[in-house]
């Protein structure tokens, strides 16, 4: 089994609007600016393992359209492996139609497209590339009929960002050696509320509802306080970097390219886990889902730049 990580997700184009506010119901804001960026949590997750040096394949469908050509060549740029990215005549690109406040915070609609036509039959011409690959990464942004295909084909290691938030089949959940959710994502995954927000220890204690659950391992990314990673019998904390956000669109999927990528070349869980959150930490202080995945110099640079301000 080689180094190889393989992506099995969606890819859209982002329409980024950035404002003072989010409205209220019925209510008419103004924008401030107005963007088009490559994004989609798969396509995204792809784009920032390459571009840390991972070995990336990526499995997903465009349609046949201007979009879904800029998509295939943006990740291409990265050095992402697209031979086996599919196309739907009958339908467009997926799009996500994304608002990001002052404060760097967003919310996303997401318009499927071709990516909900990407059928689980349609992974069958890339079986034994999964099944050979170190590490999978998976979502929820295409059926998850699709998505459990591959993690049943899948024999490295398995990771599951569960986002958007839905019902997820108790095989699926024993078949991913990590699940990724954010702290909206875990709180609906285990019906609470979290208008307040999550801390650590509530964290810890929703996260074993999924252990429950049939999970191997929980990674909840609680974005500024951190991220913690609890398995059946020990628990990890990772703290933040302190850094100034611009746009959280993408930290989740940086986060987990970079943990990735640290798995895929052999390094422990905790390593993973200091080098995933490091990531997450640099993308949010650029805008952009894609466009703020770090290099590698990048995430170096960012760690000798808070060593000297400690």
């Amino acid at each position: 089994m080689d180094a190889h990580i393989i992506v099995v997700g969606s890819l859209n184009a982002d329409y980024v609007i950035n404002l003072n506010n989010f409205p209220s119901p019925g209510e008419t804001v103004t924008g401030k600016d107005f963007e088009v960026y490559p994004g989609g949590k798969g396509a995204n997750q792809a784009f920032g393992a390459a571009r840390l040096g991972g070995h990336v394949s990526m499995l997903g469908q465009i349609g046949i359209d201007a979009h879904g050509d800029e998509l295939k060549r943006n990740l291409e740029s990265a050095g992402v492996d697209t031979s086996y990215l599919q196309r739907d005549a009958t339908v467009a690109s997926g799009l996500a139609f994304i608002s990001i406040d002052s404060t760097g915070q967003n919310q996303i609609i997401i318009v499927p497209g071709a990516n909900g036509t990407f059928s689980a039959e349609r992974l069958s011409p890339a079986r034994e590339l999964l099944a050979a690959a170190r590490v999978v990464l998976l979502q929820l942004e295409i059926p998850i009929t699709t998505v459990l295909a591959a993690a049943r084909f899948a024999q490295g290691q398995v990771i599951l960002d569960p986002a958007p938030a839905k019902d997820i089949p108790h095989e699926l959940l024993a078949l991913s050696d990590y699940i990724t959710p954010n702290e909206t994502e875990l709180a609906l995954l285990t019906g609470v509320s979290c208008e307040d927000g999550i801390n650590r220890d509530e964290a810890s204690q929703l996260a074993r509802r999924l252990l429950e659950r049939g999970a191997n391992k929980v990674i909840v990314k609680l974005g500024s306080q951190g991220a913690l990673l609890v398995g059946k019998d020990y628990e990890h904390f990772w703290l933040a970097l302190p850094v100034v956000a611009v746009d959280t669109t993408a930290a989740g999927d940086a986060f987990n390219a970079a943990f990735a990528v640290a798995l895929a070349a052999g390094k422990s869980e905790i390593e993973a886990g200091e080098f995933a959150a490091v990531a997450a930490a640099h993308s949010v202080t650029r805008k952009g889902a894609q466009p703020s995945m770090p290099t590698m110099r990048e995430i170096e640079n960012l760690l000798r730049k808070q060593y000297r301000e400690r």
